[in-house]
């Protein structure tokens, strides 16, 4: 199975009224920020469009022949659009917070623009293709060292099967970081992915506030 990781634009006509979205608050007082990260091609727009309750804003533009002498695209080959800067989508979680949702782009000539979008995150996704797992290794280096929380998501692309110990072993993954497996064109999919984070995210911190704090002598 081949799990889509960007969609190619079409012109529709306008929606009708049944189909309009419902309108969304024009505030909420606290926004919630979570960033998906990975390598070229690992489905994080594909992600961000399948679980976001509104449009998503995409900075996609169509692959040309020029471009494959700088980006790898082996494995990807029937990629025709990638994201330049990032893709943002948004979920209502009740009336008062809300959940950010920022896509990385993948290819490492716009890495540079990690550090800011890591800026303020709560916490981050590492979307992996096993079938070009080298590609993750940037990222987990960069939370890391941004000291940001994050889990591991093996997006499946139908290729050859991994055990979660062989994935964890390729990453050099610390053994307290969840590793679960999802289908980003699935929003249930997708939804459980944020679920798993914002978890790991609340243990980590109910850790932290059981930790006796040293004082000074």
């Amino acid at each position: 199975m081949d799990s889509a990781t960007s969609e190619p634009r079409t012109t529709s006509a306008p929606r009708t009224t049944s189909e309009t979205r419902t309108p969304l608050d024009a505030s909420a007082d606290n926004g919630l920020k979570i960033v998906i990260v990975g390598g070229f091609g690992a489905g994080k727009t594909t992600m961000v469009r399948s679980v976001s309750e509104i449009r998503p804003l995409n900075t996609e533009e169509t692959m040309t022949r020029a471009g494959e002498a700088v980006d790898d695209i082996s494995g990807v080959r029937g990629k025709t659009a990638t994201t330049v800067a990032f893709d943002f989508g948004r979920i209502t979680l009740d009336s008062r917070n809300v959940l950010y949702l920022f896509g990385a782009p993948g290819q490492e000539r716009f890495w540079f623009l990690w550090d800011r979008l890591f800026s303020g995150t709560l916490g981050a996704v590492v979307l992996v293709d096993t079938r070009r797992i080298d590609d993750s290794w940037y990222a987990i280096d960069r939370l890391e060292k941004h000291g940001t929380p994050f889990i591991v998501a093996c997006n499946d692309f139908g290729g050859p099967a991994f055990t979660p110990e062989q994935i964890r072993e390729a990453l050099d993954l610390d053994p307290h970081v969840p590793l679960v497996t999802c289908d980003a064109r699935s929003r249930e999919s997708s939804k459980l992915v944020l679920i798993t984070l914002v978890e790991h995210i609340q243990a980590l911190y109910s850790d932290l506030s059981r930790t006796p704090r040293q004082e000074l002598v």
